[in-house]
């Protein structure tokens, strides 16, 4: 199923404000577009610009499956939700955790928010 054009526009800019509101040590992120597919990009510190996730449209521009970006390719992966679908939020969290060692990224935003007892 091809994605419509709507839904590349949300999903870009949906990722896009995260990246802007999170994960400012990621120097760049792009999105490209390939029939059923988002796939999204990022510069690292290092300098390296590397494949990070793809996202897989379902038929909602709000939630996608996922897979994560690994040396053989895209692995279908689970969300720190427990889901095999979710938000493109929960899907750049969840990779630029792996990829810029945040593990608090894979935290509920509930968690990351409260303070210690």
């Amino acid at each position: 199923m091809a994605i419509p054009e709507r839904a590349r526009q949300e999903v870009t800019k949906r990722l896009n404000q995260r990246w802007d509101e999170r994960w400012p040590d990621l120097k760049d992120l792009s999105v490209r577009f390939r029939g059923s597919f988002a796939y999204v990009e990022g510069g690292l510190p290092e300098g390296l610009t590397m494949s990070l996730f793809r996202l897989r449209y379902i038929g909602s521009p709000k939630v996608w499956g996922f897979a994560i970006h690994l040396a053989r390719g895209y692995e279908d992966s689970v969300l720190p939700s427990g889901s095999f679908t979710g938000t493109p939020e929960e899907a750049l969290d969840c990779a630029c955790g792996f990829y810029l060692r945040d593990p608090s990224a894979w935290q509920f935003r509930s968690q990351r928010s409260r303070s210690p007892d």
